[in-house]
């Protein structure tokens, strides 16, 4: 089944991801979406970050050891995709995730303890940029915090290039406003609107789709945490960041102001590493093919509902 052909980590798999990316992008802008409505632009802007996503997510899986020598974790991510094709139609919100991917890039790559100023300097700036797409990314700055708070060891100027990065993009926002909009501040530029309206969601195939997708999450979760304990003590911190990573996306989940799917990016990398972890953790096959055939069933069940 599939989970055997990623077993391993071959080129194929990329391809096979990568149709599932094309197949995604489909549903939403040919099935789900009148293309009148949106820029070609800025649609294909979205399904080339798209595809961006499953390299740069097999980089920061591979490059720190996130998961075994295999490639479940962009088996997850493309099968998450599929699940939520609605992804793909916020270009910023898309924009937004891209660019907290190269933070996390950063942050998961702690371990190393080298070149830790430039790394917590760049992270700050990136999930900066990210809040001036999407303000609710500035949540991940929580993150940053909690990496600074393990890896701080007295060194001062760690806390110090974080707040360094923070107020460059702030006066980069400034000189911007300036130029353009002759304003110092305008309030397009952070918009912090939130909802718990999730009627949204209020359809069949809606909460099945939730309901398959969080039991599988809590359930990679449970083993997620019982196995922490035992994880590397030089790597354990990494496995934590990516644990606050999926909860931060989670509250972003909760409190957008706009429910229309596309939220959903920003759970996409902690989802894969968690949910990898498990599946190639457990034994029984029969039992891999059947967290993978429930994903699968989402997106047939998107097509023909």
């Amino acid at each position: 089944m599939i989970t055997s052909l990623f077993s391993k980590s071959k080129p194929i798999n990329f391809i096979i991801v990568i149709l599932m990316i094309i197949i995604a992008f489909a549903t939403q802008f040919f099935i789900h979406t009148k293309m009148d409505t949106i820029s070609y632009s800025s649609a294909l802007g979205a399904f080339l970050i798209g595809v961006f996503y499953v390299f740069l997510t097999d980089f920061i899986i591979s490059k720190n050891d996130l998961t075994q020598r295999n490639s479940y974790g962009i088996m997850v991510f493309g099968l998450l995709l599929l699940a939520f094709p609605e992804a793909f139609g916020n270009i910023n919100i898309v924009s937004a995730n891209l660019l907290v991917f190269f933070a996390l890039r950063r942050l998961f790559s702690l371990h190393s303890k080298r070149s830790l100023t430039k790394k917590f300097f760049d992270a700050t700036f990136w999930i900066s940029i990210a809040a001036l797409f999407y303000a609710w990314a500035i949540l991940y700055l929580l993150i940053v915090i909690a990496a600074l708070m393990y890896y701080w060891q007295s060194e001062l100027r760690y806390a110090v290039v974080v707040l360094l990065a923070f107020v460059t993009v702030m006066i980069l926002l400034v000189v911007y406003n300036i130029i353009l909009k002759n304003e110092y501040l305008v309030s397009s530029n952070f918009n912090f609107n939130l909802s718990l309206d999730f009627s949204s969601y209020n359809s069949a195939f809606g909460i099945a789709r939730l309901t398959i997708v969080a039991t599988i999450y809590f359930w990679s979760l449970v083993y997620y945490l019982r196995r922490l304990p035992d994880r590397n003590r030089k790597m354990r911190p990494i496995y934590i960041l990516v644990l606050i990573s999926s909860f931060i996306a989670l509250v972003i989940l909760l409190i957008a102001p706009n429910k229309n799917g596309s939220e959903y990016v920003f759970i996409l990398l902690p989802y894969a590493i968690i949910v990898a972890n498990y599946i190639e953790a457990v034994q029984d096959s029969w039992f891999k093919d059947i967290f993978v055939a429930l994903l699968i069933l989402i997106p047939i069940g998107n097509l023909v509902l």
